[in-house]
């Protein structure tokens, strides 16, 4: 009995000993998060100071998706034996100095992806990758400091497509204005004097150039693990709202592991005379006018592994 109530004693104290001990762990680790967080914090003070200082700030950040597939006798479908694919990257990319008096933002997105579907059972069927997503665009603004918040400035941006039919068509904004800055890493430029030059070798499809007005609202930033750009890009024309445009792009990334990551990639854009273009294109078409063309809603968008430069 005597040697019960003695091994009885030693595992509650055995118990007793661990819990303490846990305790204690858990109270340990609670002060070295605290530790880590402050210092986190000190880096993060000293790094806004870092980026607040005149000179280059470059980066970049892309997203790369795709898959692939292969059925055979798979009959609850359409085309039961085919092979199937699709890879597509997006990369958005800055260069953007900043000084006293004046500041120079550079700036690049693409977006390329290609898609098969070789049916099997057809022996005249592609069972090449052909473009599906093709997205090109490049902006330089300029800006002649007046104040801490607004500019004078001169904006180039232009748009097209590269993996088919560069250039054709191809838009081409120049135009000068106002920019402002209302907190760190937004920039709104409004130029109410903007050409939009349109590039075409089209010989049935008239595009017109014009003079309207560009407004571009960017904001791009880097929080810890998170990376994140959107970009609106505007232009009014003064001649006829049938030649006006925008186009929203938003990208978002999100860094797991080293420099890998997941991200996703969304874009809007509204174009007639583009909408009209492409109706133009189809067999039987009859819309003879840009007037009448049913300029719907353009998007896109991926998701897959991100990776941040």
């Amino acid at each position: 009995m005597k040697k019960t109530l003695l091994l009885f004693t030693f595992f509650i104290g055995l118990i007793s000993i661990n819990a303490q001990t846990l305790e204690e762990l858990k109270a340990t680790q609670a002060a070295k998060k605290d530790s880590i967080a402050a210092i986190q914090g000190r880096v993060n003070a000293i790094q806004g100071q870092i980026d607040a200082l005149p000179g280059w700030k470059k980066g970049a950040f892309g997203t790369i998706g795709g898959s692939i597939s292969s059925f055979k006798n798979w009959f609850a479908q359409g085309t039961p034996n085919n092979n199937s694919g699709n890879i597509g990257f997006t990369v958005n990319a800055y260069a953007n100095l900043n000084q006293d008096k004046f500041f120079w933002r550079n700036a690049g997105n693409i977006n390329l992806s290609w898609v098969k579907l070789d049916d099997k059972d057809d022996p005249t069927d592609s069972d090449k990758f052909r473009e599906a997503t093709d997205v090109f665009n490049i902006n330089s603004l300029y800006g002649r400091k007046l104040s801490e918040k607004f500019a004078i400035s001169g904006l180039g941006e232009y748009r097209t497509t590269i993996l088919s039919n560069f250039n054709d068509p191809g838009f081409l904004d120049l135009g000068v204005g106002a920019t402002w800055t209302p907190v760190k890493d937004l920039v709104v430029v409004i130029h109410p004097l903007n050409y939009n030059f349109v590039f075409s070798s089209n010989s049935v499809i008239d595009f017109q150039s014009s003079l309207g007005a560009k407004i571009l609202v960017d904001y791009t930033r880097q929080i810890d693990a998170v990376s994140f750009k959107t970009n609106l890009s505007m232009f009014q024309s003064y001649k006829s709202g049938d030649l006006s445009n925008w186009t929203w792009t938003n990208s978002f990334g999100y860094t797991l592991w080293k420099m890998i990551g997941v991200g996703f990639d969304l874009g809007l854009r509204q174009n007639k005379q583009e909408a009209f273009n492409y109706q133009q294109s189809q067999p039987g078409s009859t819309n003879a006018q840009l007037k009448n063309t049913d300029n719907k809603l353009q998007s896109y968008w991926m998701f897959g592994l991100n990776y941040k430069f």
